[in-house]
């Protein structure tokens, strides 16, 4: 499997078995009958890692942690038309398991009453965080795992807990100066190895500032930048999610990267303070379409690296300026659906799968190292599981 084609599964399992999209179906003022009431609430819970060392994942190989830079949190938010409810969860994490997500949302539909079909979960994708599930050469931390999914639930269970009448808002902006496409084109003469030792990656990532190496970037960008807010009836801030597509910034274990930070940035911006276990301001940044994209604009020269904090800040002045612009209803329906979806993986054929197993023996006791003996392991996985379901969320 080469790496665009694991950048592609990655991010559609990520993102299909997580939050994909929301919609809020806009009506004017003479649509909303005046006895229907809108009401949100959210909620914050700490689900930082209380035992260490604890596992990493999101690079190619395992790490640990023994250390906090940035506390981890899940983020809910409840929304309720009076007929329809939703809650949307935001999690300080890499990946997570479908059978996690699907237990936590057992836990707190069990509390709620609310169906499970009704909560969408996602995962920031900060690639600093405790690992709670394996990836490529690191394992799952199990007893974080075992932490982890109540947590989850009981952000849900809390936003429902904190629901009133509310007014919402929403609005974006394009922002193309914050993400830009990592992977590149490569010149035909230029090709690099793959993991099976053959000549013929013509994409591949991070190939430097303006490199002669290179003819253009892959695909295309995605710069939108989405902002959902809501407000209490006397105007003050409840929650504010924003979603926009930049893979990480890149920060010290443990943290949440630039999307932790983004929410403690906004809060300043809006004069609000976020509170745990009360019903104070909440703020979320969710994932977007970012398998491909990072902060790094190679087309141009290096400039300096600001760190995630300030690229956090600048991330939380845009969305300031959308906020300013919002337009906030008294009630607004909304709508949310969610389907499966069977496919196929990419199996390998038996020359590879022969390979594969070959290497797999090299490494037995031990977790694999280099990027063929992990691609040796990925190969053995698609051969014992050539299919999946995903669950598609709007």
């Amino acid at each position: 499997m080469n790496h665009k084609l694991r950048s592609t599964l990655t991010n559609l399992c990520r993102h299909c078995f997580a939050f994909i999209s929301m919609v809020v179906v806009v009506c004017n003022s003479a649509f909303a009958a005046e006895n229907k009431m809108f009401r949100a609430g959210a909620s914050i819970v700490d689900i930082t890692p209380t035992n260490f060392p604890v596992l990493v994942n999101a690079m190619f190989t395992e790490r640990t942690a023994t250390n906090v830079v940035d506390r981890l949190y899940t983020r809910a938010l409840a929304l309720d038309d009076g007929s329809t409810r939703l809650v949307i969860t935001v999690v300080d994490t890499c990946v997570i398991s479908r059978d996690l997500i699907d237990h936590a949302k057992e836990q707190a539909s069990k509390i709620t009453g609310l169906a499970t079909d009704k909560m969408l979960v996602s995962a920031t994708h900060t690639h600093s965080g405790a690992s709670a599930m394996g990836c490529l050469g690191s394992r799952m931390d199990t007893n974080y795992a075992v932490f982890l999914a109540p947590r989850i639930a009981e952000a849900i269970i809390g936003a429902v807990k904190n629901l009133q009448p509310a007014r919402v808002g929403w609005g974006g902006v394009d922002d193309w100066k914050h993400t830009f496409n990592r992977r590149w084109i490569r010149r035909p003469d230029k090709l690099l190895t793959d993991p099976f030792g053959e000549q013929n990656v013509r994409a591949h990532m991070h190939p430097g500032y303006e490199s002669p190496d290179v003819v253009g970037s892959s695909g295309p960008v995605d710069p939108g930048l989405s902002v959902l807010m809501v407000q209490s009836l006397d105007g003050k801030p409840l929650s504010l999610l924003a979603n926009y597509s930049q893979h990480y910034y890149g920060s010290p274990l443990l943290s949440s990267d630039y999307f932790g930070r983004f929410c403690n940035n906004i809060a300043a911006r809006l004069n609000v303070v976020e509170a745990i276990g009360t019903n104070g301001f909440v703020a979320m940044m969710s994932q977007g379409t970012s398998g491909d994209l990072m902060w790094m604009d190679y087309s141009a020269p290096q400039v300096k690296d600001i760190g995630y904090d300030a690229y956090a800040k600048e991330m939380a002045g845009e969305v300031a300026e959308v906020v300013s612009k919002i337009k906030f209803h008294d009630w607004v329906p909304l709508k949310m659906a969610e389907r499966t979806l069977a496919l196929n993986y990419r199996a390998p054929d038996e020359a590879r799968l022969e390979w594969a197993r070959k290497t797999v023996k090299t490494f037995e006791g031990r977790l694999p190292q280099s990027m063929a003996e992990i691609y040796s392991q990925e190969s053995i996985y698609l051969h014992e599981r050539p299919r999946t379901e995903l669950k598609l969320q709007a």
